[in-house]
């Protein structure tokens, strides 16, 4: 990025255009370039990369950010067909980042995937934009929730830092994604944590038995299970030593191994 530039900095969720999460990140980082919103009309949570097939309607508005009116794009689609709207269609240019966030619940361990504010960020990323996912913990019943009950003041002090560093240092080598997971209790000082991806579910749905003796899906729930729990995960970062998780994540969703080992494959 050129230093005569002003940053452009796309800002999206999978909560709604007018989450109080989303807000949040875009006043902490309001100062730090020029402010664009995209975001699913309504609440959109779960909804992992999904790009839906039928034609969504698009909405270009503004919201007010510091008595200043910014570009907003609200898209009755999924979080990722929002970002890839905007990148496409409604930004003058490519962004110098983008913030997917503040999520309500964390998004850790092997349930990633499902959540809608990474599947944005992976779009994003896809395009080669550097990308912050963000989170706060929360309790599942705020999980599909726009609740002014959630101080996400803490966490957006993260995003900040974060954001500076990624603006002035450049996303590091072989990352496409940082995803920051932020305790509920967190303050402003609470350290800085660099993990991995834990293999853990992490959140599991329980599975019960309704009067016709069929099996259902009942919710879903925490599920953390201590005696196998990597001590480098972001589960264990976040859920054992509640300190900040920041965990660099790669849209190549090759497997580790030396492509050679698996060659006998080329054979069957």
């Amino acid at each position: 990025m050129s230093a005569n530039k002003t940053p452009m900095i796309l800002i999206t969720n999978d909560d709604g255009i007018d989450s109080p999460g989303l807000i949040a990140a875009a006043h902490a980082v309001s100062d730090l370039g020029e402010i664009w919103l995209t975001a699913p009309s309504t609440q959109q949570s779960g909804s992992g990369r999904s790009i839906p097939m039928r034609t969504s309607k698009i909405h270009e508005m503004h919201r007010e950010l510091n008595a200043t009116a910014v570009p907003a794009l609200s898209v009755e689609g999924s979080p990722a067909l929002a970002v890839r709207l905007a990148l496409l269609c409604f930004l003058p240019r490519s962004p110098d980042l983008v913030i997917s966030g503040i999520n309500y619940g964390e998004n850790v361990g092997g349930s990633v995937t499902i959540s809608g504010t990474v599947g944005a960020a992976i779009e994003a990323a896809s395009y080669g934009v550097p990308t912050l996912a963000a989170a706060l913990e929360t309790e599942p019943k705020y999980h599909q929730s726009q609740s002014a009950e959630v101080d996400f003041s803490v966490s957006a002090s993260f995003v900040r830092r974060v954001s500076q560093w990624l603006l002035k240092e450049g996303m590091p080598r072989s990352v496409d994604i940082l995803k920051l997971d932020v305790p509920w209790a967190a303050r402003t000082d609470t350290p800085i944590r660099v993990t991995r991806v834990s293999r853990h579910p992490y959140w599991v749905s329980p599975v019960v038995t309704d009067e016709s003796g069929r099996r259902r899906l009942h919710g879903y729930e925490r599920q953390v299970d201590l005696s196998t729990l990597e001590p480098d995960s972001d589960i264990y970062a976040l859920a054992v030593d509640h300190v900040v998780s920041l965990s660099p994540l790669t849209i190549d969703l090759t497997a580790r191994v030396h492509l050679e080992s698996l060659a006998g494959l080329q054979q069957l």
